[in-house]
Parts: structure tokens; C-alpha cells; sequence
């Protein structure tokens, strides 16, 4: 059996970071609307609940990813590399406001467009990060 490394834990920490934050997010919008027929009252319940999972693993997913930023020679590599992790953390930040506005939105255009948005950006991250991990 292979051991582990700092590199595998700190890869291994990211990833599951990432998964509960983009992975709840289609979870939680496949359960929504059946929630919401069922018991209109307990959507918010649900979302609130999950946002206790979801914000401390996209906290940790940044921290992961500083940490991994910190691992690599980022002046060392090619452009084409640095532009992907500029365009990568650009779509993580972007998956935190846009589901901030989410969270916090009074109106059904917010709730909307944070939503869609968030989970757009968030698929966008997760992409990109995947790329960067094959190059």
C-alpha cells in the first residue's frame, strides 16, 4: 500500500471540501422542490441547515486551496497554468458571493440568480481545479 503525504492529505482535504460545497448544492436542489410540495415551511429549515455544513466547507475549501497555492512555484510555471489558477480562484471567489446572495436575497430574482449563478460558478471552480490538478 502506498503512504500517504502532506500533498495527498492536503489534495484528499480539498476535494472533500469541495464536494460537500458543490455536491450539496445539486443534492439540495434535487430535494427542494419535493420539500417544498410536501411542506412549504420547511425549504427554509432545510436550507438553513445545510448552510451550516456548506459555508464552514467552502471556508475550508479556500484555506485548502491557499494551502495548495503555497505548495507550488507559481512564478515557475507557464502562463497558460497561471491564467487557469487566477480564472479558478476567480470562479471559487465568485461561488461565495453569488451564494451569499443567495442566502441573504429578500427577492425571488435573488434567490434565483444567486442560485443558479452560485452553482454555475461553483461547477466552474470545480473544473478548473481538476484541470490544474492533471496538468
Amino acid at each position: 500500500m502506498l503512504s500517504p503525504s502532506a500533498t495527498t492529505i492536503r489534495i484528499f482535504l480539498h476535494v472533500l471540501f469541495a464536494s460537500v460545497w458543490v455536491g450539496g448544492q445539486f443534492a439540495l436542489a434535487g430535494i427542494v422542490p419535493a420539500v417544498r410540495r410536501a411542506s412549504p415551511g420547511t425549504t427554509k429549515v432545510i436550507a438553513q441547515a445545510f448552510g451550516r455544513v456548506a459555508w464552514p466547507a467552502f471556508g475550508l475549501t479556500v484555506l485548502t486551496g491557499m494551502w495548495s497555492l503555497m505548495a507550488v512555484d507559481i512564478s515557475a510555471a507557464s502562463s497558460e497554468y497561471q491564467g487557469t489558477v487566477l480564472f479558478h480562484i476567480a470562479m471559487a471567489i465568485a461561488s461565495g458571493v453569488f451564494a451569499a446572495v443567495h442566502t441573504n436575497g429578500k427577492s425571488k430574482a435573488a434567490l434565483a440568480v444567486g442560485g443558479a449563478l452560485g452553482a454555475l460558478t461553483a461547477l466552474a471552480a470545480l473544473f478548473l481545479g481538476v484541470l490544474l490538478r492533471s496538468a
